[in-house]
């Protein structure tokens, strides 16, 4: 039985790993460290608290001395960190808790890893490791900057990132590439695309859209609307990392993505446009019966600081060397996660109104 650390994992792509990955590989083990800040929200993990291969500590990743007893009790073989603060618009406003958690958070998680894996030394010095240990470090393409109207991404590409997130996320990929290299640290590295599906807290794009779209508020948004990005369903985001887990050559990195190149704001009137349809035509328990939705809704703000004006992923490596394809069109994944947030609106009014927070203490309080 593999054990495995998912840090992060009450978030929304870390909730979505530990279901995809307890359903792929039911004899794994998985300890989920999150310090339950405002997107970690243990509501999301209620289908699987009760699977025995299931854990929940609460804790921070830069809190060394708990990571470190964290090793000692569990024995991981594997760590998958997705903790990180990463929306842009707050590491404008804070750049420091960036810096604390995205980069000194990773180290704190690298140094445990080395110190409980290593087993000796090779004739040249280099720290010796126990078979199959692997650190694998979720990046994103934000870490490459920004491109023109051409081009894609590729492994290759210099990293340039323009915001103080994207910047603290390069700094943590350089640092665990140097643990590869310096210390021989079994390590992988993914950087996906923009993520989209269920469990998405509600300050990025697509759930804000559709939860303002819902309750008839102005749909805000940044300078023209023409950002592009590529879009990745956030399922076929977990079954990329569990690839690079699997096949993945250690010190390499792989970009993990969907294909789907959008602009903001087509995405937006397609979320207008589909919501407003579904709740003329369903059955669901909203008080909204979609005749007053329409583009009036819009509202352009003036443009985030530093706003990157395009992205696109090159997925050639990860496809041709490992074999992983996503599985979801654009097309499919958005209709998809429209009907879960219409069907969960209860879950999104919890979020929105900062009571899911009190879902722990109800849990855990008394364990």
């Amino acid at each position: 039985m593999k054990t495995l650390l998912v840090t992060g994992g009450a978030g929304f792509i870390g909730s979505n790993f530990i279901k995809y990955m307890l359903a792929q590989h039911p004899d794994y083990k998985i300890i989920n460290l999150d310090a339950l800040t405002y997107a970690g929200n243990l509501e999301n993990l209620t289908d699987i608290e009760d699977n025995p291969n299931y854990i929940f500590a609460k804790g921070d990743i830069a809190d060394r001395p708990f990571v470190q007893k964290l090793f000692e009790s569990y024995d991981f073989d594997t760590v998958v960190n997705f903790a990180a603060e990463s929306h842009v618009d707050r590491s404008i406003e804070n750049p420091e808790i960036f810096i604390q958690t995205n980069i000194m958070g990773t180290q704190v998680l690298l140094d445990a890893a080395k110190n409980h894996w290593k087993t000796g030394k090779d004739a040249n010095g280099y720290p010796t490791y126990r078979d199959g240990v692997r650190f694998h470090q979720v990046s994103t393409d934000e870490v490459y900057g920004a491109l023109g109207k051409t081009g894609m991404f590729t492994e290759s590409t210099p990293m340039a990132p323009n915001s103080p997130y994207s910047a603290s996320k390069a700094s943590a990929d350089l640092i665990v590439r140097s643990y590869g290299e310096t210390f021989k640290l079994p390590v992988t590295i993914s950087r996906c695309s923009n993520n989209y599906g269920p469990y998405h807290f509600p300050e990025k794009l697509i759930p804000l859209m559709i939860s303002n779209v819902v309750e008839l508020k102005s749909l805000p948004v940044y300078g023209d609307g023409m950002q592009i990005r590529d879009w990745l369903h956030v399922e076929d985001h977990c079954s990329g990392i569990d690839t690079v887990l699997h096949k993945g050559v250690c010190g390499e990195v792989y970009n993990i993505g969907g294909n789907n190149e959008k602009a903001n704001i087509e995405i937006v009137n397609l979320i207008i446009k589909s919501v407003s349809e579904k709740l003329r035509e369903g059955d669901y328990a909203i008080d909204n019966d979609g005749s007053e939705i329409s583009t009036d809704l819009i509202t352009y703000v003036e443009d985030r600081l530093g706003h990157d004006r395009r992205y696109a992923i090159d997925n050639t490596k990860i496809t041709t060397e490992l074999g992983w394809e996503p599985s979801y069109t654009f097309e499919e994944g958005i209709v998809e996660t429209i009907e879960w947030y219409l069907n969960n609106q209860e879950w999104l009014g919890q979020v929105k109104s900062g009571g899911y927070q009190k879902y722990y203490e109800n849990m855990y309080s008394k364990k």
